[in-house]
């Protein structure tokens, strides 16, 4: 079984900690793994450089999660980690005094940078950091190309002439962590967008797959951006796999972050049903054979299956990880049920 998986950071962990653990229960290699191979497909439009060094938070998120290092109690970061590092640059005055950089994560920073400043592209990189721990699957980011997404934003202030009517735009970690999303978000741009292509083994991991899955991650700045890389979306129309997405909302709430805050934006509600109508059916041009809600939300299951989309409900709340094994054999099974349809 070839199971590809596109997502984002946190949430996207939890998910693929699922799809990990559910992979090794039903085909199990005999040594504790399992002979199913999955590969994520990472979204970069959260990367930044700050303070000299290029972070890559989504990634770094299932790198972490996935070699057991993550700190569990934050949600984010290394576990054990200590912030001497952003004491001492908050002194100097470099950097942003409300990003904390962690002194470990900042270990994962430098030796990323100075892969990349001796040449070598962030797919390459990304193949190094995760020789360290055995996490038993693979991550490709999206692309090699920097895509920082950059948020458009109603902030009265920056009009200047006392209308009250300014706009402004900030990098997307400044107002997801600084602003905690606060300030109405107008739109989003992906920088370098036009120039970009997916990274290499990212249109093969989608073609050779059995089984395509979008994680409840942010539909607008995660999946929103990897399907925004020039050729991702062919590759997936393309893949005989069927595409099976699972809801980020969950009874009208985000599952986590803030997509209530980027869906406005992009004029989608957020409801499980209007994010399923967004991503679209795949026989239409949209990306989904199939689309796995919430319980709560069987409503929505029952008016998409209606329209002929492939839907069902199941418990989608990842509080352990045998609820996020169990969310991944769901969805899985919806796989299997879409491609005998």
């Amino acid at each position: 079984m070839r199971i590809t998986v596109l997502a984002g950071g946190v949430g996207g962990s939890r998910f693929v900690r699922g799809v990990r653990e559910e992979c090794a229960r039903r085909w199990p290699d005999g040594e504790g793994g399992t002979t199913a191979s999955v590969t994520v497909v990472v979204n970069t439009g959260d990367d930044i450089w700050l303070s000299g060094v290029r972070l890559m938070p989504d990634f770094d998120s299932l790198l972490y999660s996935l070699a057991g290092v993550n700190d569990t109690e934050r949600g984010w970061g290394r576990a054990g980690e200590t912030e001497r590092v952003s004491a001492e640059l908050r002194e100097w005055g470099v950097g942003w005094p409300w990003f904390t950089l962690g002194d470990l994560d900042l270990g994962t920073h430098l030796a990323r940078t100075s892969w990349l400043r001796d040449g070598l592209e962030v797919s390459d990189v990304c193949e190094r950091l995760q020789r360290r721990w055995p996490l038993g699957v693979r991550l490709i980011p999206a692309t090699d190309t920097e895509v920082d997404t950059h948020v458009r934003v109603a902030d009265p202030e920056a009009s200047g002439d006392g209308s009250g009517s300014g706009e402004r735009e900030m990098h997307f970690q400044e107002w997801w962590t600084r602003y905690r999303a606060t300030l109405p978000a107008l739109g989003f741009r992906q920088q370098n967008l036009a120039d970009a292509r997916p990274a290499p083994g990212v249109v093969e991991a989608i073609a050779d797959a059995d089984l395509v899955l979008v994680a409840p991650s942010n539909p607008v700045v995660s999946i929103g951006t990897i399907l925004a890389v020039p050729g991702m979306r062919e590759a997936l129309a393309a893949t005989p796999a069927p595409v099976v997405g699972v809801s980020p909302i969950i009874g009208g709430k985000v599952v986590r972050g803030m997509a209530d805050a980027c869906l406005p934006a992009i004029g989608v509600e957020t409801s499980a049903e209007a994010v399923g109508r967004h991503y679209g059916f795949r026989r239409d041009g949209g990306l989904l054979d199939a689309w796995l809600v919430d319980e709560t939300d069987a409503t929505a299951a029952t008016a998409l299956s209606t329209e002929g989309l492939l839907a069902a409900s199941a418990p989608l709340w990842m509080h352990d990880l045998d609820r996020s094994a169990a969310l991944a054999g769901a969805a899985i099974d919806l796989g299997t049920a879409a491609r005998s349809a």
